[in-house]
């Protein structure tokens, strides 16, 4: 049965191939049947329909020839009103009202106006009829067209009735709903939406000029039996009486016009207040929904379109602030266009006069076309996409940002785009547009780099911020003045041929032209990039030779458009004067500038300053002879190749020879150089890293937990040779990864190689495991940081810096500001704990950044917040960087970042030097940030300008900035310890000495190692207080005494005791924890490109830009391959033993 089932049956004769090749004609004239698709739109009516009301054009003409047929009706009868004379009209008053004198001509004409209007109507309404025949003839219209035509068509059949009076100037109200739907078929077949507040408008001056028109008419008819007022005279009574006014000169005197008024005012005060307030919510609707940016606009003038999921006002001042901060943008106009209802501090700023010529506000989705032609998306020169990074799921805040993206291009493909991306795994998705900022990727980088180049976040936001240099120029500070007028530095580009910086170098070396260009203009050439090549280069060293086209990139106060030239050099290097720059000051340059601006030779003088300065310094002896200054070599123009000596870096020779002598250094023989095997998300730049021969297991990378493989369950026990670097943050994300990579570049030395230890609220999945288990030092820990057992294990006390990275889920609150309230806490509490640790904080919101490290009783504080409310007063961008957490570079906010993207739309090449100075991108040929320090031996350098020379001349590294610390007795500081009057006058002493010695200054990111004088004088204090403690006295004078200090027993030591005690109770020993190293009476400030003749100091941190020294190395080396060390896999426990913290 299944074989029948399955059997295939064969075809019918007239089916076989055979006979469709012969054209066989039993197939041809079979019994098929031919269908017809929508037979019914073919019938006669379905055609009508289509032409009178389906199709738009077709519509729209006869919508037009109606509105003409009732506003030729309208005309007609006012030409029959003037032709009419009552007079001729004998009888009683109603026979003045009911018949009227009509001209043949005009009645002829009316009739066929009639009849063809009458036509029409039936014919519509044929056209229109659904079934409901009743609802169809009391319709407004249809009884207004029956009441107007049927006399006239009648007075055909009747001549009697030709002088009949018909209210043709009802038709005004029907020429009022023609012109109402001509204008939605005009907007519909073009194509484009129509404002509702138009409309409405629209309908309200036809409302009252059909009210009016309909009153005059009236009036004038039947006044004919009374008074006999003329047309003009009933327009104006109707004028005068709509407006409230009634001046009562001109009055209807029969009952039925009076009624007439009646009738008319009872119908205006309905309709007219439904009218206007039906106008005034669209009004309340239209200033929520923003307006339209006219197509004419869009192509005489020029607009960028903000795209933003919510607008809060940080985000817009910062935006318009730093947008229109150019002088070539002060004609363009902002289009904002957000989803949500516009905000009332947002309103309040865009009604600023400022702002409000200037900005538009729609409310409206960047993914709708309607909207996005709203704002002429397609003639826009920019699209600024923002993401909203107080969303809890960032993630999904990144994936709006992405189809805002998507849909943007797809509308405007030519239009540029400006992209804000949150996670760095996203990224990718918008690859396309012009330029794209990753903030998790410059904010993990700009952290890592704080660590190792103090203040690089303030660093960078005081570069892609705009500024001219002049706040803080009136406050009574040096330092503030000093930093107030460097952050005024900027990065700037110009071509190397049009230029008079950098123009006279053609043929010259880079680095030769970075330093006669400083020397010369006070201007920091920093980078170059070829004509034939895209890439910036940072520094490319004294091997790269400036061509004419080539593209410079300097920083300096202003660009070169902007400044004057007064050359007058000649004379002055004939008589042997300096050279001036453009930091002229009106007193005389020292020697050492005179030496620095004179050109490349260097002269050894002796003593060259007076007794009293030379007297502090103990300047270094060369060659056995103390007699003479070390000297400063030439900068030369074509560079030396047996001078400069290619840097071998991959085989760290040096650094073997160090390790082959010291055994403390076999820890870091172990390491190879090369590229991360595994990277966590797709458009990572590659790195080339210090990394473990073989990837170290995940159980191994756990800090407080021991496995198989280790032991150890704290920090103490790995016994690290140098300071550790931990971050606390709430997961672990992609992110992460790009503040490992900077700390373990491969031109970071492998003996300064700090660990990393991961301070996570949520373990890490193996995905994040599996990227970083490649790289040596690097662990984990589950904890927080508002649990002082979790900081003791991870080794809070042996770490130089602790990073705390701003938390997704505290980043959004019911009181905006307060997202950082948690933050704020947990580090003013570890700022109190361990005093003398760095911590590096993220915020939420820059204004909260006054709140870092607060002392309520500090005055020097709150003048420092009165001068930021003066700064903001005149207007400035920066109002914030005067308070002292942010100077230092120990308070940074993303959003400060937001003007590096606002800034991509004058400066293209700002993102690419940002990433190139954070490590993100590694450009062959491209140098990186480094830092270095002026120790008492470089001392004899004396100036920012000789520092200069003496770097390109040696090392080839450009000089970009200062990193000063320096010693500030606050007025009231709680760190300070209550002490009797004999001990006043002994630290009044101590303070007095440490003025004096003013080459001696504490560093932020150094411990008391480093200040071996202050160390000193503490200790002796400390002995003389305990010499004084040990006299004999009598037991009450003991007991007096003992209860005397517990009352004056401070709060830092009980705050000691609390964390000695733990650290007891965790088994943990307490010989690191140093209470007494409090830098709370320091202030530290970023000096970006200062005047060559800035003295340095003692501790100055110069920031560097050092070349790539892969750039210049021999073939034959292998990358990850490490010549003449012995690798050792296994570190025994007796080398973590000996190693002390």
């Amino acid at each position: 049965m299944a074989e029948v089932d399955t059997e295939v049956p064969p075809l019918p004769p007239r089916y076989r191939f055979r006979d469709l090749l012969l054209g066989d004609q039993t197939f041809q004239n079979d019994d098929r049947v031919q269908v017809e698709f929508y037979v019914n739109e073919n019938t006669f009516k379905e055609r009508l329909k289509l032409f009178f009301i389906k199709n738009q054009r077709s519509s729209l003409r006869i919508r037009l020839f109606n509105f003409a047929l009732k506003i030729l009706t309208c005309v007609l009868y006012i030409v029959r009103v003037s032709l009419d004379d009552p007079k001729e009209v004998n009888g009683s008053v109603w026979d003045l009202i009911f018949w009227v004198n009509r001209r043949m001509p005009v009645w002829a004409i009316q009739v066929t106006v009639a009849l063809i209007s009458f036509l029409e109507t039936m014919l519509i309404t044929y056209l229109s009829y659904k079934g409901n025949l009743w609802e169809q003839i009391f319709q407004m219209s249809f009884i207004l067209e029956m009441i107007n035509s049927v006399p006239f068509i009648i007075t055909i059949f009747w001549d009697p009735l030709r002088n009949i009076f018909v209210p043709v100037f009802l038709n005004c109200w029907l020429a009022k709903g023609a012109l109402e739907n001509m204008i939605n078929d005009f907007h519909r077949a073009i194509q484009r939406t129509h404002s509702a507040m138009f409309n409405q408008v629209f309908i309200l001056i036809c409302t009252l000029l059909c009210l009016v028109f309909t009153g005059a008419c009236g009036i004038q008819h039947l006044e004919r039996a009374g008074k006999g007022l003329s047309l003009f005279d009933s327009f104006y009574f109707c004028i005068v009486t709509f407006s409230t006014v009634g001046y009562g000169d001109v009055t209807p005197q029969i009952w039925p016009s009076q009624l007439l008024v009646v009738i008319l005012i009872c119908v205006a005060l309905v309709v007219l207040p439904l009218q206007f307030e039906e106008l005034a919510y669209l009004w309340m609707e239209s200033q929520k929904l923003g307006g339209n940016y006219s197509r004419h606009r869009a192509q005489t003038e020029k607009h960028v379109v903000l795209c933003v999921s919510s607008l809060k006002i940080d985000l817009l001042m910062d935006f318009l602030n730093e947008f229109y901060a150019h002088p070539r943008l002060q004609d363009y106009y902002v289009v904002i266009l957000c989803p949500t209802e516009i905000d009332i501090q947002v309103r309040r700023i865009l009604q600023i006069p400022l702002w409000s010529q200037r900005v538009i506000y729609l409310q409206g989705s960047a993914l709708k076309d309607q909207d996005l032609m709203r704002a002429k998306m397609d003639d826009a020169e920019a699209c600024f996409i923002l993401s909203s990074r107080n969303e809890v799921d960032r993630t999904a805040a990144d994936h709006q940002t992405i189809l805002r993206a998507w849909a943007a291009k797809d509308f405007a493909p030519n239009c540029p785009l400006y992209v804000q991306i949150l996670k760095p795994e996203n990224k990718f998705h918008v690859k396309f547009a012009d330029h794209v900022v990753c903030e998790e990727e410059f904010k993990y980088a700009m952290l890592a780099l704080n660590c190792v180049c103090p203040a690089t976040s303030t660093l960078v936001t005081l570069l892609v911020h705009t500024s001219r240099g002049q706040e803080g120029q009136l406050s009574p500070e040096q330092w503030q003045r000093t930093y107030g007028r460097c952050s005024g530095n900027e990065v700037y580009h110009i071509r190397l041929c049009d230029s008079k910086f950098f123009g006279e170098y053609d043929g010259k070396s880079f680095t030769y032209a970075s330093f006669h260009a400083h020397k010369k203009y006070g201007v920091c050439l920093i980078g170059v990039k070829r004509e034939d090549n895209k890439s910036i280069l940072l520094n490319p060293g004294p091997r790269h030779i400036m061509a004419a086209p080539d593209t410079c990139y300097y920083i300096n106060i202003t660009k070169e458009e902007n400044s004057a030239f007064i050359f007058k050099q000649e004379e002055k290097h004939n008589k042997g004067l300096p050279v001036t720059g453009l930091y002229d000051a009106p007193s005389r340059l020292p020697v050492q500038n005179i030496i620095a601006s004179m050109g490349t030779v260097a002269i050894d003088l002796q003593n060259p300053d007076p007794p009293v300065e030379s007297s502090k310094l103990s300047l270094p002896s060369e060659n056995g002879a103390g007699s003479r200054r070390p000297s400063i070599g030439p900068v030369l123009e074509i560079a030396d190749s047996s001078a400069i000596l290619p840097c071998d870096l991959l085989s760290d020779q040096s650094e073997d020879e160090t390790n082959q002598s010291d055994e403390e250094g076999s820890v870091g023989s172990d390491f190879v150089k090369g590229y991360p095997p595994n990277s966590p998300y797709i458009g990572s730049s590659p790195t080339l890293c210090h990394l473990l021969p073989q990837k170290a297991p995940f159980c191994c990378l756990r800090l407080d937990k021991g496995c198989a493989h280790t032991s150890y369950e704290d920090a103490k026990a790995y016994g690290f040779k140098n300071k550790l670097i931990i971050v606390s943050a709430e997961t672990a994300g992609n992110g992460l990864y790009n503040f490992i990579v900077p700390l373990r570049a491969y031109y970071r030395p492998r003996k300064d190689l700090n660990p990393i230890i991961l301070l996570l609220d949520y373990p890490p999945d193996n995905h994040f495991l599996e990227a970083i288990c490649c790289f040596p030092m690097v662990y984990f820990m589950a904890g927080t940081i508002d649990n002082l057992d979790n900081l003791l294990q991870c080794g809070i006390i042996y770490a130089d810096n602790l990073v705390v990275v701003d938390k997704e889920s505290t980043m959004s609150a019911e009181e905006d500001y307060m997202a950082d309230a948690k933050t704020i806490v947990n580090v003013q509490t570890m700022f109190r704990l361990f005093p003398s640790l760095s911590i590096i904080t993220e915020l939420t919101h820059p204004s909260n950044m006054r709140f870092m490290q607060f002392r309520a009783k500090d005055c020097y504080s709150l003048a420092l917040s009165k001068l930021e409310k003066i700064e903001r007063d005149k207007g400035s961008n920066l109002a914030f960087m005067f308070r002292l957490p942010f100077a230092a570079g120990r308070v940074f906010s993303i959003s400060m970042l937001d003007t590096l993207l606002y800034q991509s739309f004058v400066k293209d090449y700002m993102i690419a030097i940002a990433r190139l100075l954070l490590g993100l991108d590694t450009t062959p040929g491209s140098g990186h940030l480094c830092v270095v320090k002026i120790t008492e031996e470089d001392l004899w350098i004396r100036t920012y300008g000789r520092l200069f020379q003496k770097l390109c001349s040696s090392s080839a590294e450009i000089p970009i900035g200062i990193y000063r610390t320096e010693s500030h007795m606050f007025s009231t500081s709680e760190s300070q310890v209550s002490i009797n009057v004999e001990q006043g006058e002994e630290q009044h002493q101590r303070r007095q000495s440490w003025k004096d010695k003013k080459d001696h200054r504490n560093s932020t990111t150094s411990d008391q190692s480093e200040h071996p004088l202050l160390r000193k004088k503490s200790m002796q204090w400390a002995r003389r207080l305990s010499r004084k403690s040990t006299k004999p006295s009598t037991r009450t004078e003991r007991i007096s005494q003992q209860r005397i200090n517990m009352y004056r027993r401070s709060e830092r030591q009980e705050l000691s005791e609390l964390v000695k005690n733990r650290m007891k109770h965790l088994g943990l020993p307490t010989v690191g924890y140093d209470e007494m190293n409090d830098h709370q009476n320091t202030l530290s400030y970023v000096l970006i490109n200062p005047p060559p003749d800035t003295l340095l100091e003692l501790n100055d941190i110069v920031y560097i830009i050092r070349s790539d020294p892969l750039a210049h190395m021999p073939e034959d080396q292998s990358v990850g391959q490490p010549r003449g060390t012995k690798n050792q896999q296994d570190l025994g426990t007796e080398t973590r033993d000996e190693t002390h913290l």
